[in-house]
């Protein structure tokens, strides 16, 4: 995009927000802040904490420390870079919080494995795309502070800007001069990529490659999982990521409507695979770690915070270094569990409601809205 076109953008975006009306006002319009209470507690008062393995935690806590984190968390970087004990180090530098008036929601996501081609042949006929030309993305917490962690996402048409197309018809007419990074041989397997948001595929010579979330088509995520429920093919007792598929791969001539339910539409781009055992750069612009890592609402949670997580199975403390377009609120986590059959078939089945204790550095005041 050039400059004069991004700078008439961004003068589109200000007069919009200063004038709070018009079509535009769905963009704008940020969900209601809960009403979130902090009560300070002991770590003894953590359920679990006492057994929990902290060492993924600190180590992502680390990755966290190299990247962005600074002012009151620097003290609590310096420190974890020379320690070796990881519950000696989190109880001696931070104050739990437990996050009220009740629990949340914890789900989980993967690394999925796909098979594809450079190049459109036999199987090889889903694309998986890179960014669009066209596509702009807009940080509205640059213009209010009440918008952290929003983004609304678009084309830009003449001196406006336009939603940009939904799934269905991203899927009937590609968009123009979008590079395609390779084709896929299943649309399910895609589908679920566009999900979890990065991915390796085997290629067809032999090569392995990661791709990585590089934008979104702004349009609300929809779990097509209620969609299912809704139409009775599933119930709630029942559904899952694996039935979910299950149910997809059984009904190939009803798959395609059931996955355009959901407006959402993720493109991607490569970015190497690094050190195998860990995962793909989060929101936050750090590596993942398996069963460390969490994607919350930055809105609630800025990147690099520890999260204890307690209640349905869970008793562990995580860093939040990613997001989703699911993750919404204070109470509502979504954990990493890796690359690998393993890794998706915890993710797939985990669903759970538990409650949520955030940790802030010593003397440091709790910042999440109010």
């Amino acid at each position: 995009m050039s400059r004069s076109r991004l700078a008439v953008l961004l003068l589109v975006v200000v007069a919009v927000a200063a004038a709070g009306f018009g079509v535009w006002w769905w963009f704008f319009c940020a969900p209601p802040v809960e009403n979130v209470t902090l009560t300070a507690v002991a770590f003894t008062d953590l359920p679990g904490w006492q057994a929990s393995d902290l060492s993924g935690a600190l180590a992502a806590f680390r990755r966290s420390c190299a990247g962005h984190i600074a002012g009151e968390w620097r003290s609590a970087c310096d420190t974890a870079s020379g320690t070796r004990d990881a519950r000696s180090f989190f109880e001696g530098n931070f104050t739990p919080y437990a996050i009220g008036p009740s629990g949340g929601l914890v789900t989980g996501y993967y690394e999925p494995l796909l098979n594809g081609s450079r190049t459109r042949h036999g199987p090889y006929q889903t694309p998986v795309y890179g960014l669009p030309g066209d596509l702009v993305s807009i940080d509205l917490g640059q213009f209010r502070p009440e918008w952290r962690g929003e983004t609304i996402s678009g084309r830009l048409v003449g001196h406006s800007v336009a939603p940009y197309p939904a799934r269905a018809e991203i899927d009937a007419r590609p968009p123009a001069k979008t590079r395609v990074l390779f084709y896929g041989d299943d649309p399910v397997s895609v589908f679920y990529l566009h999900i979890q948001g990065s991915g390796r595929v085997w290629l067809d010579d032999g090569s392995m490659l990661r791709v990585t979330y590089a934008g979104q088509n702004g349009h609300p995520y929809t779990a097509i999982g209620r969609v299912l429920i809704a139409r009775g093919a599933l119930s709630r007792e029942t559904v899952s990521m694996q039935s979910i598929r299950a149910w997809l791969m059984a009904h190939p001539g009803e798959a395609r409507p059931v996955m355009e339910s959901d407006a959402s539409f993720v493109f991607f781009k490569e970015a190497p695979i690094g050190d195998a055992a860990l995962g793909p750069e989060g929101s936050a612009g750090v590596v993942l770690t398996p069963r460390a890592s969490i994607a919350v609402d930055p809105k609630f949670h800025p990147f690099g915070t520890p999260v204890f997580i307690a209640g349905g199975g869970i008793a562990n403390l995580f860093i939040a270094q990613d997001t989703g377009g699911a993750i919404k609120g204070a109470v509502r986590a979504d954990i990493f569990f890796g690359f690998g059959a393993g890794a998706e078939s915890a993710a797939g089945t985990m669903k759970a409601r538990a409650y949520f204790y955030v940790l802030y550095p010593k003397g440091a005041a709790p910042k999440l809205p109010t």
